[in-house]
């Protein structure tokens, strides 16, 4: 079903926004993928991520969220960004680096205008190849992301030895700062 929704073009992204408090100001949005199923209706990322990385999709899937992230990123203000996730099998594609310079380059968007998120997955991989491929991108100007903090394979020792411009921390971890003495 889904490598039919990727062909028939069933999957789209909405753009949720990211807000600078301090000046109460959009300053761009991240990209989400949503397969709009004809019977199904609107099935969410958490159900059909997974089975695009367990069945080969993953990359076609990633490869067409990132461009259309960019092409509709580079049609808004010069002051707005775009964030795009990125899967741990997309990371470590040998490809990866060239696939983001050809889509900047057909697309228009200046390499400072995207950020890729990731995941604590990434962790897990092969750190020192990640780790290169990391700061490749970061020498573009491409600003990286990590989602989800708290969620699962946290270290501060990442936070040290990984290119992160921004952490976003999972709200399961800060939920219960204001409750709970201990956190």
């Amino acid at each position: 079903d889904l490598r039919e929704a990727l062909e028939r073009g069933q999957l789209e992204l909405h753009y949720q926004p990211v807000i600078d408090l301090r000046r109460n100001l959009i300053v761009g949005f991240e990209a989400l993928a949503r397969w709009l199923d004809p019977v199904k209706g609107i099935v969410p990322p958490a159900k059909f991520i997974p089975v695009a990385e367990d069945c080969g999709l993953i990359l076609p899937l990633g490869e067409w969220a990132l461009t259309e992230a960019c092409r509709r990123a580079a049609q808004w203000p010069d002051n707005l960004t775009v964030a795009v996730n990125l899967s741990p099998v997309q990371l470590t594609s040998p490809d990866l680096l060239s696939k983001v310079v050809g889509i900047l380059s057909e697309t228009g968007l200046e390499p400072t205008r995207l950020t890729l998120e990731i995941t604590e997955r990434i962790f897990l991989e092969d750190s020192e190849k990640t780790l290169s491929i990391l700061h490749e991108l970061k020498e573009l100007g491409i600003q990286i992301a990590l989602d989800d903090f708290g969620t699962g394979y946290s270290s501060l020792r990442y936070l040290r030895s990984f290119p992160f411009d921004t952490i976003k921390v999972d709200s399961s971890f800060v939920a219960v700062l204001g409750d709970d003495t201990g956190s």
